[in-house]
């Protein structure tokens, strides 16, 4: 988490601004000074909340939106809240129960990743997502090649936690079977127990070093290993479900909102920034609004936790709503399915 911002909020403040802050979560509505004497358990008139409200406002931590008379959290205010106010909630048992049926099955790998996503979706009613881990630190077994029509290639990469990769690409020109079954011999053979990402740098280098000898061979192999070692830049990627729930995130009149979220969504390349900026600290970040440094997050609020195996980060998952979410509640819920993803990715090995 951030370093935790110190206000200096004496007990009164601090009390009205938890329960405008929990009302407005609760409702979508800004809260009137009114409003907020009903709901604290205090012997205070609307004229005295209204000058707390005003200090609040002052310090940053709330605003009035358009010409309305209440108030809302801004982002700073937000992050004084989720920093020292919320009190994180149990799971209930039946969600606890869900998430540990649905990742205790004895899937793949790709299997376990979607069905992370689409239980946070399910659970939070957010946009749920998990970051695809990295190939760094994979070593590589063994490698086929298959041949298929138009010029194209099955590669098929076994690595050394007897994950199965498939892939197709497409070569210059057609290669015999033949061809193709003598070029993964001499990659498996050469790079076997070496790390997967760092093959095509190291089968480029030897290849120069032995052209005379291996002229024939050597242009079917370096074409065939840049496509199928691609960079590990190359491999980001995420799976995301639930998406459709952040419409309800934006009014009609704020559409083109939506639309700009949605294409981040395609894109990626930002959003597997920030998701980057998460794996670089254990346990749960949380990131409101502008924080994200993304504008089409700036009305969101991204919460994530890294899962891990054989004691490495592979990535992070989390959840992507609104700014106004229950943090209380989703919070236990991506920690947990972190630890149960980790567990999962464990007991495969």
């Amino acid at each position: 988490m951030r370093k935790k911002q110190d206000l200096g909020l004496k007990d009164r403040p601090q009390h009205l601004f938890k329960k405008l802050v929990e009302r407005y979560i609760i409702d979508g509505q800004p809260v009137g000074s009114r409003t907020l004497a009903r709901d604290v358990n205090l012997d205070l008139s609307p004229a005295t909340i209204r000058n707390v409200m005003a200090d609040l406002e002052e310090m940053g931590l709330i605003a009035s939106p358009h010409t309305s008379a209440g108030r809302i959290p801004t982002v700073k205010g937000y992050r004084l809240f989720v920093d020292q106010m919320v009190r994180f909630k149990n799971i209930p048992e039946n969600e606890m129960q869900k998430i540990q049926e649905q990742l205790e099955n004895n899937d793949s790998v790709d299997s376990l990743l979607s069905k992370t996503s689409l239980l946070l979706s399910e659970i939070t009613h957010m946009a749920g997502l998990v970051m695809v881990p990295f190939s760094k630190g994979k070593a590589l077994r063994q490698v086929e090649f298959l041949s298929l029509n138009d010029n194209r290639v099955l590669v098929i990469l076994v690595t050394n936690d007897s994950e199965v990769e498939n892939r197709i690409i497409k070569t210059k020109k057609t290669y015999s079977q033949s061809a193709l079954t003598q070029a993964a011999n001499y990659l498996t053979s050469a790079f076997a127990g070496r790390d997967i990402s760092a093959v095509k740098q190291g089968l480029i280098q030897e290849m120069s070093e032995a052209r005379r000898e291996m002229y024939r061979l050597m242009d079917l192999v370096i074409e065939m290993s840049q496509k199928a070692f691609v960079s590990e830049e190359g491999e980001k990627d995420y799976v995301l479900a639930g998406q459709t729930n952040l419409m309800n995130i934006y009014d009609p009149s704020e559409m083109s909102k939506l639309r700009n979220l949605f294409e981040a969504f395609n894109q990626k390349q930002d959003i597997l920034h920030l998701l980057d900026q998460a794996t670089n600290a254990a346990g749960v970040q949380v990131f409101i609004g502008e924080e994200s440094g993304y504008q089409p997050l700036d009305d969101c609020t991204v919460v994530t936790s890294t899962y891990s195996s054989k004691h490495k980060v592979l990535g992070v998952l989390g959840v992507i709503g609104p700014t106004r979410m229950e943090y209380e509640r989703v919070i236990p819920i991506v920690d947990l399915t972190a630890k149960m993803l980790t567990a999962a990715l464990k007991s495969k090995n």
